[in-house]
């Protein structure tokens, strides 16, 4: 037997996550990252648990059931970064039942409301503060054993040097390692600000002028945001900053005089046809190559329950 049963490729919430699933089931693991976890596009998410802009899926609702079970106990065990996070979600549509998300997470209650919203749903969801998780995250993985390696790969392939099974849990990159046209880059553009006070999660999705979303964390307050599928490029753009916190400022008024902080951009790894999730018919050198990408905005509230279907069809043979 080898010194690693399993490789996973990519050390974002979905691969780190997938990594410490197998460990806990008794393989030995190394992760192959060509970023450290803490500069992947992970590290950039609000990370505020809502299957964002994901299709109605029983495969995706159980991850996020699963995921979001997971991530409410962490929070009561005190792991770091995570915290359950009231939310008031504010529809402007016409409002006829729970969407379809809704019973993974459980407590969600619709009420009236005034013009130019439909109604209001009020619920309560885990969030993360990812520069806190995911060295958390590895550091569970190396306390148990895991290892996290620096390596670039030009092809999966090339991953079966270290292990006979490996997990793609590549994102963006996939796209080229996989040979797959479906993924493309969706850029994200949030700004920070500092709290003050706040701890309730508002949105307000379809806000005609744009997605908006206000987040608190303990030190700031996430304002979103942006969706911008096939945008590769993350440069500043000092106009949709402006109008990203005008939206915030309109939503949440308490912002008003909350000092800019900085601003973060990243691509989510979205996939057209939802995430890819599956095992290669034929894996490279007689190998099991496993597929875990694709999950767009949604990779931390999937991350738990995908990662556990991955360790099992990782594991079956």
């Amino acid at each position: 037997m080898t010194a690693t049963d399993v490789v996973v490729v990519g050390a974002g919430v979905v691969g780190m996550t997938t990594a410490l699933t197998l460990q806990r089931r008794g393989a030995r693991v190394t992760v192959l990252t060509a970023d450290d976890p803490a500069d992947t596009v992970s590290a950039v998410a609000a990370a505020v648990w809502y299957p964002s802009h994901a299709e109605e899926d029983p495969r995706v609702l159980r991850w996020a059931r699963e995921t979001y079970t997971e991530l409410r106990r962490q929070g009561a065990d005190g792991v770091p970064g995570v915290v359950d996070r009231p939310t008031r979600m504010w529809l402007r549509r016409p409002y006829a039942a729970p969407p379809w998300w809704a019973d993974a997470c459980g407590d969600l209650v619709a009420e009236p409301a005034a013009a130019p919203y439909t109604a209001l749903l009020r619920f309560t969801v885990p969030a993360v503060e990812m520069t806190r998780y995911l060295p958390w995250l590895r550091q569970q993985l190396e306390a148990g054993g895991g290892r996290v390696v620096r390596r670039r790969l030009d092809r999966l392939a090339d991953a079966f040097d270290t292990a006979p099974t490996v997990v793609n849990a590549t994102g963006l990159a996939a796209g080229r390692l996989a040979d797959d046209p479906a993924v493309h880059p969706a850029r994200g553009h949030v700004v920070l600000v500092a709290n003050p006070g706040l701890t309730v999660s508002v949105r307000d999705e379809d806000d005609p002028a744009g997605i908006t979303y206000v987040h608190p964390r303990r030190h700031d307050v996430v304002l979103g945001g942006t969706y911008q599928p096939g945008v590769g490029h993350t440069r500043p753009d000092p106009q949709e900053a402006a109008a990203i916190r005008r939206r915030c400022l309109a939503l949440v008024p308490q912002l008003a005089d909350s000092p800019v902080l900085g601003e973060r951009i990243g691509l989510r790894p979205a996939r057209h046809g939802g995430p890819r999730v599956e095992v290669e018919p034929a894996g490279p050198s007689g190998g099991r190559l496993v597929h875990a990408y694709g999950h767009g905005g949604a990779g931390v509230t999937l991350s738990w329950g995908c990662g556990a279907e991955v360790a099992d069809l990782a594991l079956a043979a």
